[in-house]
């Protein structure tokens, strides 16, 4: 993509300009990225309360939340003329009941709809819908 300059090995990714991340609205971005920051373990950046940054530690790749008036928090399933899921994150984990219970504990609740077998779809406690799969690669 023009504008961008890739990174190299061994290069301090603080110095690096070829960063890229997903935002997430919510009605409280700091609260919502204190839940990511929990589930990841990842730090939460909060010097503006409205639009906080988490930092894996690690790759040039983040997570953001970004505070929203008038949030609309998306439907699961999908249900005509009411506000859709835009995106979704997938989050790999080494044993699904182990990873529920980590996520309830940290504030998500269970869907009802469970499309999959394998797969659980959460809602994170702004209502955005993700999936915990066991990683098997």
């Amino acid at each position: 993509m023009r504008g961008r300059t890739p990174g190299s090995p061994g290069e301090d990714r603080k110095t690096r300009r070829d960063w890229w991340g997903v935002v997430l609205d919510a009605p409280d971005a700091k609260a919502l990225g204190q839940f990511y920051a929990d589930v990841f373990g990842w730090v939460l950046n909060a010097e503006d309360p409205g639009f906080v940054t988490l930092d894996p530690g690690e790759g040039v790749g983040y997570l953001a939340v970004q505070t929203s008036e008038g949030y609309v928090p998306p439907t699961w399933p999908t249900v005509a003329g009411e506000q859709q899921m835009m995106m979704h994150l997938d989050i790999g984990v080494a044993d699904l009941a182990e990873g529920i219970a980590w996520a309830v504990d940290a504030g998500a609740t269970i869907a009802d709809h469970q499309p999959q077998q394998d797969v659980r779809v959460m809602l994170d406690p702004a209502g955005h819908p993700f999936c915990l799969f066991v990683t098997e690669f």
